[in-house]
């Protein structure tokens, strides 16, 4: 197939770089103990079978929380997550300090989406309703599963009925929830993908998370898979069960608002926005990410990984990072895009150019669109289409070449 032509017209934005509001500022807490680690998981978290210090924990994120707000003062948080890990294994008592913490700090938005992670054997309802009274206003729970077999073959702790009861707390004490599907399988097809979705769909309020199944590296799973004892769905059939994904989630109302993140229109997980439309986060905890505008520049910032080595340098040093670094124009690039394009509703040229120094090539843009693999929006805004979404790595590698 030949690309369009490089000489054909492409009508830019010329309006606001956001198609509702400003990303706003997020604070990312990282809570990273689990009662037991899954096969497939590669994020950082820890077991700790002996316990923790959970009030020592919870002194180093206000004193974190203070250094990272001597650097980026007078910010208006905007959202508050709290991922792991299982942030709902702590106290009540412990998010609400550390919530107070970042409101002494900077200013919590009246209308500020307060997120917490949890795994159905940690919902309590009793624990939930603590949570509640500290300020949350969102839950995202990990199902990942509505399959008994699945469920133990993903090494999870829980049952069918226990993901479907969390469901029912969370519904019960929170008015916005949401919760993780894993798909592509080990023999998953999709007629049992669709019933299953299905029984999702049924139980979810205005948001799911629906994530294919990826051998990540160093992983249990990895090991299985190299040795030829975990077979996942190949591409073709991970394509089909992409697509049955879609349908089913248009048909309900559901439409993918990002690569793998479906809501009803305003039920977005603003927080996760404000990554994907590259706004400012500072990310507390050990391994958390942020980036940071400081002086005209923007920061990646990265702390230390181990949980009681990042204990031990905040306490010597105030917090515990490992990386605190300007980045270039181009990386920034780079991430705007790769982050952006994720969204189905795409990125502005014009911002882009702005971050860059310099415009995307419109030649490269008219070929991915001969391809069918990139559009324009009526507004000016570029987009992936979904045939371009299997692919997306390798368009936003080409747009940033």
């Amino acid at each position: 197939m030949s690309g369009a032509d490089a000489s054909s017209p492409i009508r830019l934005a010329s309006g606001d770089d956001r198609p509702d509001s400003p990303p706003g500022f997020a604070v990312y807490v990282h809570w990273p103990f689990c009662l037991s680690k899954c096969p497939y998981c590669d994020f950082n978290s820890h077991v700790r079978h002996g316990g923790i210090d959970e009030a020592r924990f919870v002194r180093a994120y206000a004193a974190e929380i203070a250094a990272t707000a001597m650097r980026v003062p007078g910010r208006t948080v905007s959202t508050i997550f709290f991922g792991g890990g299982t942030p709902s294994l702590m106290q009540p008592g412990s998010l609400a300090a550390i919530l107070d913490a970042i409101a002494q700090r900077w200013t919590i938005a009246g209308d500020a989406e307060i997120t917490v992670e949890a795994n159905p054997t940690s919902v309590e309802a009793e624990r939930f309703r603590g949570f509640r009274s500290a300020g949350v206003n969102r839950v995202s729970l990990g199902v990942q599963a509505l399959d008994d077999a699945a469920l133990t073959a993903l090494g999870r702790m829980h049952s069918v009925d226990e993901a479907l009861a969390a469901v029912a707390v969370a519904r019960s004490a929170f008015e916005r929830y949401s919760f993780d599907l894993i798909y592509a399988r080990p023999g998953q097809t999709p007629a049992q993908w669709r019933a299953e979705l299905g029984r999702a769909i049924a139980e979810a309020a205005g948001h799911l998370s629906l994530y294919q199944l990826t051998i990540e590296p160093d992983t249990p799973f990895e090991a299985l898979y190299r040795a030829g004892k975990l077979a996942i769905p190949d591409d073709g059939a991970a394509r089909d069960l992409y697509e049955v994904t879609q349908e089913i989630c248009d048909q309900a109302g559901l439409p993918a608002y990002e690569v793998s993140n479906h809501a009803r229109r305003g039920e977005e997980c603003r927080h996760n926005l404000v990554y994907w439309r590259y706004g400012e986060y500072a990310g507390i905890g050990p391994g958390a990410h942020g980036r940071l505008d400081v002086a005209g520049k923007r920061y990646a910032t990265a702390a230390e990984k181990r949980p009681e080595t990042w204990l031990a340098l905040v306490e010597a040093n105030g917090d515990g990072l490992v990386e605190n670094e300007a980045l270039l124009r181009a990386e920034q690039a780079d991430e705007f895009l790769l982050m952006g394009l994720r969204l189905a509703e795409g990125i502005d040229p014009r911002r882009y150019a702005r971050i860059a120094g310099r415009p995307l090539d419109l030649s490269r843009m008219a070929d991915l669109m001969g391809y069918g693999l990139v559009e324009m929006t009526p507004g000016g805004r570029l987009r992936v289409t979904r045939s371009g979404v299997p692919v997306l790595d390798a368009v936003v590698a080409d747009l940033a070449a």
